[in-house]
């Protein structure tokens, strides 16, 4: 067989480099405290001249160590979902680690069913978007310090860190930039809040608060929260009372997606016909016709946390003591929000 055909192994590195095995195991696993300046040159120079790619599934056998995490998110088909996601891998792979992806689809059997599956893999750890109903399985997880950490979301009742917007701050922003254009009938969709969902709670909570704040009526009848496939029946609902809402805050990147094939559908201009906020910054908000308003949420720097909180409790380094992180949103304020006096 020649030479380049077979597996090059850790003794064939050794060879080369002139050392023992033990040596080249030393150096790939970063323990240079007593290895001299050029004994390392000379087996990092074996490596890349022989292409030796170590046997990482074998390693973290014999390590008892993956170097994987485990990544549930709620839906992978927000676009909140994949950029947190994206920025956890790019956190990770810097860090040598490496994630598996799972999507729960909110739903806790389905959440639960992966956690298992993740565990049984020797994974390292978990970031989760939790559904907020497998509380004695986070229970259980954190009496075994098990290296666990929340995002987007939070659970009350489970001691776990987690990494989570200013909720409430973000809907009071958008209210606030609908009052400032004049108007008043202001609604909110959300999701379904039947699984306890902090998120979508709290950015119902905090557009209730921001209405008492500027003296408007809070009116239950533009106040909904429904699964995703209810949202246009929802909406066409309120356009059809007898006092429609003028503006209205969608809970996430899908729901204004529903709102916004709600209004093409029924040939409704934004914003004359309806003035649309959304939260969640979507890749298409400045092409579309008109320009979205929403709300931001810094996504890159919430994944790159995420990572590092659970990295660090995977090394056993401590936190600072700080459990819950909160985030500040940013209004990107476009078009689909004017003045009224504009339009008219």
């Amino acid at each position: 067989m020649n030479s380049k055909e077979r597996t090059i192994t850790i003794a064939d590195v050794a060879e080369r480099a002139g050392v023992s095995k033990s040596t080249v195991s030393q150096y790939l696993n970063e323990r240079y405290e007593y290895m001299g300046e050029q004994t390392k040159e000379r087996v990092a120079a074996a490596i890349q001249d022989m292409g030796y790619r170590p046997n990482i599934v074998a390693r973290s056998l014999k390590q008892k160590k993956s170097t994987t995490i485990g990544v549930i998110v709620a839906n992978i088909s927000h676009e909140f979902s994949t950029q947190i996601v994206k920025s956890i891998e790019d956190y990770c792979n810097a860090a040598d680690f490496h994630i598996i992806v799972c999507n729960a689809e909110d739903d806790p059997a389905k959440e639960k069913k992966y956690i298992d599956m993740l565990r049984a893999k020797q994974i390292e750890g978990i970031i989760v978007f939790p559904t907020s109903t497998n509380i004695e399985l986070y229970k259980e997880l954190t009496l075994e310090d098990y290296p666990l950490v929340f995002i987007d979301r939070n659970v009350p009742e489970v001691d776990v860190s987690s990494i989570m917007l200013d909720n409430k701050r973000a809907a009071a922003l958008a209210v606030e930039e609908f009052v400032n254009h004049d108007y008043s009938r202001i609604g909110i969709l959300t999701n379904s809040t039947v699984n306890n969902v902090t998120t979508r709670i709290e950015r119902v909570d905090g557009f209730r608060e921001a209405l008492h704040s500027h003296g408007l009526e809070v009116n239950e009848d533009y106040i909904k929260s429904v699964e995703l496939n209810y949202i246009q029946d929802e909406l066409s609902k309120m356009m059809h009372l007898s006092v429609p809402p003028d503006a209205i805050l969608a809970g996430n990147d899908l729901v204004l997606a529903e709102i916004l094939k709600y209004t093409k559908q029924y040939n409704l201009k934004i914003p004359d016909d309806l003035a649309v906020i959304g939260i969640d910054d979507v890749s298409f908000a400045s092409i579309y016709n008109p320009e979205l308003t929403t709300i931001a949420q810094p996504t890159s720097k919430m994944g790159m946390d995420a990572a590092k909180l659970l990295l660090n409790r995977i090394k056993g380094i401590s936190e600072n003591g700080q459990k819950h992180y909160r985030y500040e949103p940013t209004l990107m304020r476009r078009s689909s929000c004017k003045a009224r006096r504009q339009i008219l």
